[in-house]
């Protein structure tokens, strides 16, 4: 296991899983390589270390960024190394009571926030050049007003799972190691609910629609994601929000490519303007609007010369200045030639081919 192998195949999950999924795919691996259940087992140990590391990793929405987009390099002197000196079992103390220890005091603690959200926004070039405020319409579960999140009927409340006796989990010890795993009673919530809401149907939620206002940086790309915080499934009762996750999709303009920072575009010059110069109109990204500016071609330019605006292009994410405007020169060659123009490229054929 001299190379990293990718996080993802490490859990076994797709690269848009979401957090449940990777804490269940982190739990499965963790209980099939534990040194507890594989004493000796030096490749189980590994393949524990392995499976915590990705899971510390693809589990942090800021390092799970890094990675996706630089992989294993982009995490070089931060938290890419698993295996390093340190108690790496501690790292998930929360997550081994739910898995090893007799008590609910660990499943209390995990339930700090509410889930995290994701959609996507579809941005013109001009919005993620220059930045905009938009509000985006989202959709997702919050706490039922009507039994304030409890899912029981207004006058009624939980009671206690007598399977599970409201720790929401049982205990089988193997050995000397206590497995735990969600009560098939209350399906791990560690309450019975005899009347259930009607408006909820006894989920304690219900699903809505909310405005939530976004602010797209400037310089923002296409594939890149914000983070909009507290902004995810507010789940009630105290708790805090989850967080949404917004894709950002930048749509094609007819006018510009982008190439990080610059904005690639293609002027079509007259023959006569390339051969004796000239001057040609070419289009410019501004930001109230459709703009242009005159680019001087000088004498004896041959089609496909690139000539550099700068300071033209996409502002830097970071506020730390613009790209620069590159403009391909193609030659303008008309559909249709009358009678007289054909005599006159034949006479310009001719004295060229004298000159020669």
């Amino acid at each position: 296991m001299a190379e990293k192998r990718d996080y993802y195949e490490v859990l076994s999950v797709s690269r848009d899983a979401g957090d449940d999924d990777l804490r269940k795919a982190f739990r499965r691996e963790a209980m099939k390589h534990h040194p507890d259940r594989n004493q000796g087992d030096a490749e189980a140990e590994a393949r524990y270390k392995e499976a915590n590391e990705a899971y510390q990793i693809l589990n942090d929405a800021d390092k799970r960024r890094v990675y996706d987009q630089y992989g294993h390099a982009g995490l070089e002197g931060g938290m890419g190394g698993g295996g390093g000196s340190g108690d790496v079992f501690s790292h998930m103390q929360d997550l081994f009571q739910e898995m090893f220890s007799g008590g609910g005091g660990g499943r209390g603690r995990r339930a700090q926030r509410g889930a995290d959200l994701r959609m996507e926004a579809n941005l013109t070039l001009r919005e993620a050049a220059f930045g905009a405020k938009r509000e985006v319409d989202v959709r997702a579960p919050s706490s039922c007003t009507a039994c304030n999140g409890t899912g029981a009927k207004a006058g009624t409340k939980p009671e206690v799972c007598v399977g599970c006796r409201g720790a929401g989990q049982v205990n089988v010890q193997r050995g000397f190691v206590m497995f735990a795993s969600a009560c098939a009673r209350c399906s791990g919530t560690g309450q019975m609910i005899k009347t259930p809401c009607a408006p909820c149907k006894g989920k304690g939620a219900v699903e809505t629609t909310r405005k939530v206002n976004v602010t797209f940086p400037a310089g923002i790309d296409n594939g890149q994601r914000l983070r909009v915080t507290g902004q995810g499934v507010h789940p009630g009762g105290g708790l805090q929000p989850g967080d949404l996750y917004v894709d950002i999709e930048v749509a094609e303009d007819p006018r510009f490519e982008r190439d990080g920072l610059d904005l690639v575009t293609r002027a079509q010059v007259s023959f006569p303007t390339m051969v004796t110069g000239g001057t040609v109109q070419v289009p410019t990204l501004e930001e109230s609007g459709e703009g242009s500016t005159i680019l001087a071609i000088p004498s004896g330019t041959a089609p496909g010369t690139v000539f550099s605006m700068r300071g033209r292009g996409v502002p830097s994410l970071d506020g730390r200045g613009r790209g620069n405007l590159m403009i391909v020169v193609q030659v303008a060659v008309p559909k249709r030639v009358s009678a007289k123009a054909q005599e006159l490229l034949a006479a310009l054929e001719a004295e060229l081919a004298e000159g020669t």
